[in-house]
């Protein structure tokens, strides 16, 4: 059992002043507003719940970094970076992995992230045509070592594109049959327990048939699970969706599916205010990766007019060119602003902006990743952030503007704990296994020798 006292916290019921939270067996089971602290209580300054990522390729924290050189035909997008990620890909094994989904996971923990829906189709070791152990038990291990919460989401590979019969050679080792898929799902379902869930998913309507995506949906409502798919992030898998298969990616999904709130649209980057309105109507939850998207140049979602129509929100730092919840949220609102050439932008459900975008993705993100509304309340998980309220950062605010000046001013997060499922994973700033994963991480970095792939 752990006592936190909170000089201030944002509990399901609001803010409260002298909070005094309980934790036990990785739940929260007691929250006194206007106490005092007991004994052995640790004190913090603000506590907040922790954010969700709901989008997460572990294995490309590696890629970082690597892909920002102009390519020899001045013609660089998605799919010339997705050539130099296969090139990655191919590299990866479980040894390798473990390495690179540890620093990953260690860094969200350090940034506020508690929990990570980890969007996996590496299922295979170099060379091999069967998912592997070790493959998934790397991606588990490393979420232990890290202290996150983990949603484990398989991903179905089969096929290049819509007009493909079956992947390219750089995209074999992702591509497995249906059924040698959902075995590998049913194997790590079976593990599911504690601070480790499972989701299931699909690629993308170019990656997968129609028929394959029925049993894996199937399958998803059966177990009550969340079911991801990356869809609509580039023009051209719209235009080949149109050409193929007579209507929009959404739009196709939508008619063709029972899209619910269990499910996770990642990216819907084009959609068309049709599309954005039945998402919204179904209450599927759109992940959104802004430092990725802008990296990437997928280009931006029509935020606004999803919130206007009450749509949930998470974010996800995918393929982690930044690994901040914050900046996530910044960028959201700030890709907003280029395009409208207004302010404030995403400030729908409340006035203040900042408190609007993180309250939005504590629930959808939570909601993607098959938990509660990730709230601080009696009985939910114990993840959450202790903020120093003495950093210059959050000096002079109240709560009315604490969430703003979280997300607008600055860089150096004031982060003093975060717990995860009850345990202290961060304490003064810093995480528990911050040397080991980074010392790992350095080796294996620097034998990939990334730099020495050609463009």
């Amino acid at each position: 059992m752990t006592g936190l006292f909170a000089r201030q916290a944002l509990t399901a019921k609001g803010w409260g002043q002298n909070v005094r939270i309980v934790t036990d067996a990785g739940r929260i089971t007691s929250i006194e507003t206007g106490s005092k602290p007991q004994d052995d209580d640790v004190i913090g300054g603000i506590v907040i719940p922790g954010l969700a990522n709901a989008h997460s390729h572990a294995f490309q924290r590696a890629l970082a970094g690597h892909t920002e050189q102009r390519g020899p035909e001045s013609k660089d997008n998605f799919w010339s970076w997705r050539s130099r990620m296969y090139e990655l890909a191919g590299r990866i094994d479980a040894q390798s992995l473990l390495a690179v989904a540890r620093q990953v996971y260690t860094e969200m923990v350090a940034t506020g992230y508690t929990s990570v829906a980890e969007f996996h189709y590496l299922h295979n070791e170099p060379g091999d045509s069967d998912p592997s152990p070790a493959m998934f038990e790397a991606i588990a291990t490393a979420a232990r070592d890290a202290g996150i919460r983990l949603t484990y989401v398989p991903i179905l590979y089969e096929r290049a594109g819509l007009n493909e019969a079956g992947p390219t050679v750089d995209q074999k080792r992702f591509a497995l049959t249906v059924d040698k898929f959902l075995e590998h799902y049913k194997n790590a379902a079976e593990q599911s327990g504690g601070s480790f869930q499972t989701g299931i998913g699909a690629h993308s309507l170019r990656a997968v048939t129609a028929e394959s995506l029925k049993k894996i949906a199937a399958v998803a409502k059966r177990d009550g699970v969340p079911m991801h798919i990356h869809i609509a992030e580039q023009q051209r898998e719209v235009e080949q969706c149109l050409d193929v298969m007579g209507a929009r990616p959404v739009e196709w999904l939508l008619e063709n599916f029972d899209v619910d709130e269990s499910w996770c649209l990642v990216h819907a980057t084009h959609v068309d205010e049709v599309e954005l309105s039945a998402i919204a109507k179904c209450r599927a939850v759109v992940c959104l990766c802004p430092s990725t998207e802008a990296n990437l140049g997928d280009g931006l979602f029509p935020l606004q007019r999803f919130l206007e129509e009450d749509g949930q929100i998470a974010i996800g730092s995918d393929s982690h060119v930044s690994i901040n919840p914050f900046e996530e949220l910044r960028w959201l609102e700030y890709g907003q602003r280029l395009v409208s050439q207004r302010r404030n932008v995403a400030a729908i459900r409340r006035a203040q902006t900042g408190r609007s975008l993180f309250e939005s993705a504590v629930t959808g993100g939570a909601a993607a990743c098959g938990h509660a509304d990730g709230q601080l309340s009696i009985g939910a998980n114990a993840d959450l952030m202790v903020l120093d309220d003495d950093s210059p950062m959050l000096a002079g605010h109240t709560t009315r503007s604490l969430l703003d000046a979280l997300v607008f001013s600055g860089f150096t997060l004031p982060i003093d704990r975060i717990m995860v499922n009850g345990e202290w994973q961060v304490t003064n700033g810093r995480h528990r296994n911050k040397e080991v994963a980074e010392e790992a991480y350095l080796t294996v970095a620097k034998e990939l020798r990334l730099d020495e792939v050609a463009l």
